[in-house]
Formats: structure tokens, C-alpha cells, sequence
């Protein structure tokens, strides 16, 4: 009884949403470079770079989506989901990248700001906002159990406060003239960017060396083997992701004597490990008591 694989209509769903995504955020990094130059904006350039930034986050989850659908081979047995793991890696430290270069390019601005063109700057921003809250849309139902694609919607959500943010410094250059105003909210957005890219690289980088994955508990698991009126004692317990998407599990489990239906107990295990913990890849040894283990079954 396998449950490996992602389901397709998923998979499917996410590869469109981020193929629109692309096509959106690439058009707009073009415009919103092109406005930075000939706005001297340095919000708008900050902007466009972690917006180029974000379109290879973006290519990176879609081509990281696209491999899940590879089923297994003997050289990859468990196909190349994992490569979900590296693509969020990848989107965590471009983001925290992105975020350290605006800061250092915004405190030069500070010293000898130049003269902004507020009108433009509002003008690109508000289209920014749009564009962006739109990808964030597309994605929003496919990140919540997939560290890959949350990477990507953390990408988009960002990228529309950055560009709410630009629009008000546009608003506020063009009302007041005071030109230090749009690097000194260009280094805002990037503190407030780098929070999660942090949170986004450390996950990932979790996940690559076989952590428990985020919001699974591995006492409560073992608690939950260890309540089952058969078992009386457990060992070699280990949790792991196949990918951002799928948690893997292999534990032997001493039974005080063999069940009466091997196979049902072992699909209620793996059905309770699934609905409580979305464990959805589980391999069960059982021992008796003697240490004979009879029943090596993966699910």
C-alpha cells in the first residue's frame, strides 16, 4: 500500500499558476527597471532586483514542480521530489541576498540622495502591486502544505508590500520633495523581507539534511505508536522529507504478539499516520517479542 507520489491534479495546478506568475513578473521587472533608471529611483531599482530575484525563485519552484512528476528509476528510487528542498533553499538565500544588497545600496542613496521622480515611481508601484498580489493569489491555496511553493507565494506577498511601500514613498517625494524618503523605505522593506527569507532558508536547509519537517512532532508520533494496544516497545524511529510535499517514516515496532490481521494493522497505522501527522510515505518493521521480525511493510 504506497502513497509516494504527489497527486497530479495538484501538481498540475501549481505548475500553471507559477507558469503565469513568470510570464507576469518578468514582463513587469522590465518596466519597472527601465521606470528606476529614468525615475533615479532607487526603490524602483531595489525593487526590480528583487523582483528578477523573485522570477528565478519562480523558475526555480516551476522546473522543482515539473521534476515531482518524474516517477521513480533505479538510479533515483524515490524520483526527484527532493529537488522541491533545494528549490526553497535556493528562494531563502536569494532573499536574503537581495535583501543585504538593498540595504547597502539604500544607505548610499541616504548620503547623497538624488532627485526622485515621484509621479513615475508611484505610477510603476501601483502596477506592481497588482501584478504581484495577483501571483500571491495564483499560489495561495498550493503553499500551505508545500515548503517549495510557499517559497514562492513569501516571494510574491513581499513583493507586493515592497511595491505598496514604493508607491507611498512616490506619494510622499512628490508631496514634500524630501528625496531620502525612498531609500529610507527601501531599507524598511528589506528588514521586513529578511525575517522570513531567514525563517524560508533555515526550513529548507532542514529538510536537505533529513530534519522533521515543520509541524510535526516526533514525541507526539512516538507517543501515538507507543498507545496502540499492541505494541509494547519501538525503536529505529525516524521522520524525514521525501520533498516539500511528501514526509517520509520507518520505525520497528515490538508487538506483544502477531495480529490476528497483519495487513489491517498496518493500514490503520499508516491511515492514523497520515490524518494526524500527513506522514504519507510509512514503512513498518514488526518484531515479536523474541526480536524475530517477521513483517518488513513500507505504505
Amino acid at each position: 500500500m504506497h502513497h509516494h507520489d504527489p497527486a497530479p491534479d495538484s501538481i498540475n495546478q501549481a505548475g500553471r499558476a507559477l507558469g503565469i506568475g513568470i510570464a507576469l513578473n518578468l514582463g513587469f521587472v522590465i518596466l519597472e527597471a527601465i521606470a528606476g533608471v529614468l525615475g533615479h529611483s532607487m526603490a524602483l531599482l531595489a525593487d526590480a532586483a528583487h523582483n528578477l530575484g523573485d522570477v528565478l525563485g519562480l523558475v526555480l519552484a516551476w522546473g522543482a514542480n515539473r521534476l515531482t512528476r518524474r516517477i521513480a528509476s533505479n538510479q533515483f528510487s524515490y524520483g526527484l521530489g527532493s529537488s522541491t528542498m533545494l528549490a526553497a533553499l535556493i528562494n531563502g538565500l536569494t532573499l536574503v541576498l537581495v535583501s543585504l544588497w538593498i540595504l547597502w545600496e539604500a544607505s548610499m542613496r541616504l548620503v547623497d540622495p538624488p532627485a526622485v521622480n515621484g509621479l513615475l515611481v508611484t505610477g510603476v508601484a501601483l502596477a506592481g502591486v497588482v501584478v504581484n498580489t495577483a501571483t500571491a493569489w495564483l499560489l495561495i491555496s498550493q503553499q500551505k502544505h508545500d515548503l517549495n511553493l510557499r517559497g514562492a507565494f513569501l516571494h510574491m506577498a513581499a513583493d507586493a508590500a515592497i511595491s505598496v511601500a514604493v508607491a507611498v514613498s512616490g506619494i510622499i517625494v512628490t508631496l514634500t520633495g524630501l528625496a531620502r524618503v525612498d531609500p529610507l523605505l527601501s531599507i524598511a522593506v528589506s528588514l521586513v523581507i529578511l525575517v522570513p527569507a531567514i525563517g524560508l532558508t533555515r526550513q529548507s536547509l532542514q529538510l536537505i539534511l533529513h530534519g522533521v519537517p515543520a509541524g510535526i512532532d516526533l514525541d507526539e508520533v512516538r507517543d501515538f505508536l507507543d498507545r496502540l494496544p499492541e505494541v509494547v516497545d519501538q525503536h529505529h524511529l525516524h521522520i524525514w522529507a521525501l520533498s516539500t510535499r511528501e514526509t517520509a517514516l520507518s520505525v520497528h515496532l515490538v508487538v506483544s504478539r502477531r495480529p490476528d490481521d497483519t495487513d489491517a494493522f498496518l493500514h490503520r497505522i499508516q491511515h492514523e499516520l497520515r490524518e494526524r501527522f500527513a506522514i504519507t510515505h510509512a514503512t513498518i518493521q514488526i518484531e515479536n517479542g523474541d526480536g524475530f521480525c517477521p513483517i518488513d511493510h513500507p505504505g
